[in-house]
């Protein structure tokens, strides 16, 4: 289980590596390019959703458990639509890479 810490002082949010790393990839190519966008998580054992803006000057560190997971670039890309869509970024499910062979 990895962690997104994000704000000062840092709040975290708990994510399996996987997720996280793929989130990871998505935010850093939205600031990089000085984009700011909403990042909504939901906790799968409560069911309380929060959201949080994301910019540029926002303090982000990726904490993870295991080494980085192979890429799922279907997946990847979904959550970019996600990203760029009115509703900010949110995790969806991963689908089946072999699925578009």
């Amino acid at each position: 289980m990895g962690t997104l810490h994000y704000g000062s002082p840092a709040t975290g949010f708990a994510l399996d590596d996987r997720t996280l790393a793929h989130v990871e990839l998505v935010m850093m190519a939205k600031l990089r390019r000085q984009e700011s966008f909403a990042f909504a998580i939901t906790d799968e054992k409560t069911q309380v959703r929060q959201a949080v803006w994301i910019s540029p000057v926002t303090a982000l560190r990726f904490e993870y458990e295991a080494p980085m997971p192979e890429i799922n670039r279907l997946w990847l890309q979904e959550l970019v639509d996600t990203a760029n869509s009115s509703g900010g970024l949110r995790i969806v499910p991963e689908p089946d890479p072999t699925a578009s062979r």
